[in-house]
């Protein structure tokens, strides 16, 4: 098994109480038995898009280029929605178009744009109605770590055409820095948007609602 090849991540809602992310690894080991894959997480709150968006956007940095980042938080899967894969100058990354890959595509540049039309690279012509994860994400992910070429998975799609969610950012007027709670994690901390390099290193305090929390640093 060669470790210096890049990873391949995934990251769904799928929890680790049922089979589902077995079976997507043994998929991607049936196609490739030598890619390393990496669990990113699979406790994402079940369909939270925005959550699965900023863990995401805050785990691609720390990988190495050319790593394959699947990610499964789907709660269209059966409908209309797209089925995507994306490459930007570092990474490639493969699910469903509905915003998960708006952060990415705000803090990057996509160079390639594909909807996953070739049945050729999923796992069965005839994919489940519940379960593209196995039957398409898993399966795309784990031809691309082969060196498949993106333009041999489907039909080009413009990248300005891809689901957005909004990405709100923190405002300042002066004296107060606005902002918002972007995520909370297992610990309980409240995580927002506000740059640690905004805050000035002298006395301030939050206010959220009716409610003013002094400064405290733990």
């Amino acid at each position: 098994m060669s470790y210096g090849r890049p990873p391949l991540t995934l990251l769904t809602d799928f929890g680790l109480q049922d089979a589902y992310v077995g079976v997507m690894k043994g998929v991607i080991a049936g196609i490739n038995p030598d890619v390393r894959v990496v669990d990113l997480t699979h406790q994402i709150p079940p369909q939270d898009i925005a959550a699965a968006r900023f863990n995401l956007l805050n785990s691609v940095p720390y990988f190495p280029q050319g790593t394959v980042h699947v990610v499964v938080v789907d709660p269209g899967v059966g409908g209309t929605r797209r089925a995507i894969a994306l490459r930007t100058p570092r990474h490639v990354f493969v699910g469903p178009d509905n915003g998960v890959f708006s952060g990415i595509a705000a803090q990057e540049t996509v160079l390639a744009a594909i909807e996953l039309t070739n049945s050729t690279y999923w796992c069965t012509p005839k994919p489940s109605a519940t379960f593209h994860g196995r039957d398409i994400f898993a399966a795309v992910g784990a031809h691309l770590t082969l060196g498949v070429a993106m333009d041999a998975l489907g039909r080009a799609i413009a990248p300005d055409s891809l689901v957005q969610l909004p990405l709100h950012t923190c405002q300042s007027n002066g004296a107060t820095l606005h902002g918002g709670i972007q995520y909370i994690d297992h610990f309980g901390n409240l995580i927002t948007n506000i740059p640690a390099d905004l805050v000035p290193p002298s006395t301030w305090h939050i206010t959220l609602g009716d409610l003013t929390l002094p400064r405290n640093t733990t």
